[in-house]
């Protein structure tokens, strides 16, 4: 490497005056690589104190990443080609403040009944409760109270509760219960019980973000999401866990397990919230993604989970990690249900500078012959000349008449690279605490923002330059197709910002269990509706009736003589 791209990095640091900075660029120049010594120079700079073996891995790190930072730099770039900072998509064209309402539509039964039994009940789509809630077969109440019972019955299973709301839960309850009762119904979600991701501020409540130094912090705020939720008549009962500052399943309470098998984790950083649903633990509940964090645990637990447009769902009051990354999106049991609920919490903040005003239809008209479904072959699929609609992923579509077209994603800009965006705002949000050492079951994070804040402000604008070319070429990618189906595209819609629906298909038995196996729908920018609609016709074309086995779990953790087994 150069000694003027050295300098980049060291003076990124903020390594000493400009003599010293071309004094260690030199050094690393002629060694090749940065190394733990110079670290350990540039701390004072920095106002903080690393161990030996953090600067050994710092320095490591910054010379892995390196080499894809100078592939990164190589790509021809037009000076007319402004990064997307401060990151906001435009508005759809079907939306907008002075587009027509969103519009909803949803069936429920004339002649609803309830179920034999509260296991049953508690499993039961948001549909299907809000027609029992109408004709008044069930209470708000009553519901509420099923499932702060199942929360407490199986917490110890799962980990996935970072704080009950009871006191609340029961207080909106019997209010949705007064309502009703006087023929007053606010929509589908009026009286049903949900769980908050514990990023989400509500008021009274402590939002821990998963880390043990804010474990009883209680935030002097209100997350739009909630207030959105509360307007509509839901009724939170949980605050759920996160993998620590929204990475992965472990946090300070614990790892959150599967409910398919509880000697597994539960994916993240969205683990709370999507093995509590799956669990039948709650009816809905709101997660957030910046790179996976909806989709990974939903596909993991079997729920289903519809990561929205960039923008579509405010944010404020929400823990952020990427300003330009971070989504919130509904977590439930059947693509109906993410969206009945992401009918309720679309809509432009002022108090979020990101978010986007637009309209959401659910369902989508559309003829299934003009449907154009992209798909990704494999190199053994291309070798053996498979037939794509033999693909069991593909086959739903194809019996429902759609074209099936093969597609490849762009590749000419390394999106993997482009991630340290993630890495970069992070650190920044974070800087602090970081600064402070205060970074206790911080999972992988310490070390991930210390190589960050060696990225230069040049490289930073020129990832969001490049990140913008990305979100053209995926635009025109979409002028081929209309869905993407199972096209491993998280971490490149990640980044330009199109939703992404996971659902359950079908189900697969290994090692003795049923495990669900999830199908990925990604579409243009908007049209989330589509792919809720979409799915929940291939899912209607199967029958999927199984539950986890969470009872003869729980009695086997009771009579294990070794309870670390499980909990360990």
């Amino acid at each position: 490497m150069r000694r003027r791209q050295w300098l980049k990095v060291i003076t990124a640091a903020g390594v000493g005056g400009s003599v010293f900075q071309r004094a260690l660029a030199g050094q690393a120049d002629v060694a090749n690589e940065v190394t733990a010594e110079m670290v350990a120079q540039a701390e004072w700079v920095a106002g903080i104190k690393l161990s030996p073996e953090e600067q050994a891995q710092l320095a490591q790190s910054v010379n892995r990443k390196q080499g894809a930072w100078q592939a990164m730099r190589e790509l021809p770039l037009s000076p007319s080609r402004a990064p997307v900072t401060p990151f906001r998509l435009p508005e759809s064209t079907a939306g907008g403040p002075n587009s027509v309402p969103s519009t909803l539509r949803w069936l429920t039964p004339d002649r609803p009944t309830r179920p034999s039994s509260d296991e049953e009940l508690a499993f039961c789509s948001i549909g299907e409760l809000a027609a029992l809630l109408r004709a008044r077969m069930i209470t708000s109440t009553e519901l509420t109270r099923l499932y702060l019972d199942r929360l407490k019955q199986y917490d110890p299973l799962l980990h996935c509760v970072v704080h009950l709301t009871e006191e609340l839960a029961l207080r909106q309850a019997a209010a949705a219960d007064r309502e009703m009762s006087q023929g007053i119904f606010r929509g589908p979600l009026h009286g049903i019980p949900w769980g908050a991701k514990d990023l989400i501020s509500v008021p009274g409540y402590p939002t821990t973000w998963g880390v043990p130094m804010f474990a009883q912090r209680v935030l002097d705020e209100t997350a739009t999401v909630y207030s959105k939720l509360t307007e509509a008549g839901a009724i939170l009962v949980a605050k759920l866990s996160l993998g620590a500052l929204a990475m992965g399943d472990q946090w300070h309470g614990g790892l959150t397990r599967n409910p398919w098998n509880p000697e597994l984790g539960s994916s993240g950083s969205s683990a709370g919230s999507a093995a509590a649903v799956a669990a039948g633990l709650v009816a809905f509940a709101i997660g957030s993604e910046t790179l996976g964090s909806i989709l990974s645990p939903c596909r993991v637990c079997g729920s289903t989970g519809l990561r929205p447009t960039f923008g579509r769902v405010s944010r404020a009051g929400c823990m952020p990690l990427s300003w330009t990354m971070d989504k919130l999106g509904p977590m439930a049991r059947t693509p109906e249900d993410t969206a009945l609920v992401l009918h309720a919490i679309s809509g432009w903040d002022p108090a979020d500078p990101g978010s986007v005003p637009t309209t959401f239809q659910y369902p989508v008209s559309f003829d299934s012959s003009r449907l154009r479904i992209g798909f990704v072959r494999s190199r053994r699929e291309s070798e053996q000349d498979i037939d794509p609609a033999a693909r069991p992923d593909l086959k739903p579509f194809a019996e429902l008449g759609c074209q099936l077209i093969e597609i490849n994603l762009p590749d000419s800009i390394p999106a993997r690279t482009l991630t340290t965006v993630l890495e970069v705002e992070g650190a920044s949000v974070f800087e602090h605490w970081l600064n402070q050492g205060q970074t206790e079951g911080w999972n992988a994070w310490p070390g991930i923002f210390r190589s960050a804040q060696m990225i230069t402000a040049v490289d930073y604008l020129r990832a969001q330059r490049l990140r913008g070319e990305l979100i053209e070429q995926m635009d025109a990618l979409f002028d081929q197709v209309d869905v993407l189906v199972n096209a491993n595209d998280l971490v490149i819609t990640n980044l330009t910002g199109h939703p992404s629906l996971s659902f359950v298909d079908r189900y697969n038995e290994r090692d003795g269990r049923q495990y669900p196996v999830s199908c990925v729908l990604t579409g243009r920018r908007y049209e989330d509706g589509l792919l809720a609609t979409l799915a929940a016709k291939v899912q209607n074309r199967s029958v999927l009736q199984q539950r986890p086995p969470l009872a003869q779990d729980l009695a086997a953790k009771a009579n294990a003589k070794t309870p670390e087994a499980v909990d360990g």
